[in-house]
């Protein structure tokens, strides 16, 4: 079977998905810039080690989140855990991440791979409890999470 029969394509009424060819483009022009940036370039360098598999990893992460191509196996998490990462990393990961976007795909796809990478990056920082909101929220004595409350505090018990 032929390499292009393999590449995910979106049916036309997706018009706001970016094709794997475009995901490759868009991975591989990311981390050329994350590589070389004053923040993130040194975290990079100390852990990758084989990066051509590591960016093929990366473009079937990104073919399974946005294309449910299912190429990707792995934990994002796990992976994210050693390297010692805080806000100020997240938010410069997602100006390269949206950036670049911008600079290769449609501004429609852009937009929507951005806010994809928003939520994914939302979920790390919660999952690495790296979230400064969860933080801030368990410091001044209450839950980590807004939504989880004490069972006296429920709303939908009777007054």
């Amino acid at each position: 079977m032929a390499a292009s029969a393999l590449l995910q394509t979106p049916s036309p009424g997706e018009a706001h998905l970016p094709d794997e060819a475009a995901i490759r483009r868009l991975v591989h022009a990311f981390y050329a810039r994350a590589r070389t940036d004053w923040l993130l370039g040194p975290i990079f360098e100390t852990t990758v080690d084989d990066w051509p598999a590591h960016l093929d990893t990366l473009v079937r992460f990104w073919s399974s989140v946005l294309l449910r191509a299912g190429s990707y196996r792995g934990n994002p998490m796990a992976a994210h855990r050693p390297l010692r990462l805080d806000d100020q990393h997240f938010a410069r990961w997602l100006a390269l991440w949206d950036a670049t976007a911008r600079s290769v795909l449609t501004p429609l796809q852009a937009r929507h791979v951005f806010e994809t990478a928003q939520r994914i990056g939302r979920s790390l920082r919660i999952g690495l409890e790296i979230d400064p909101l969860r933080r801030e929220r368990r410091d001044a004595g209450g839950p980590g999470c807004p939504h989880h409350h004490a069972p006296d505090d429920r709303m939908d018990q009777p007054a």
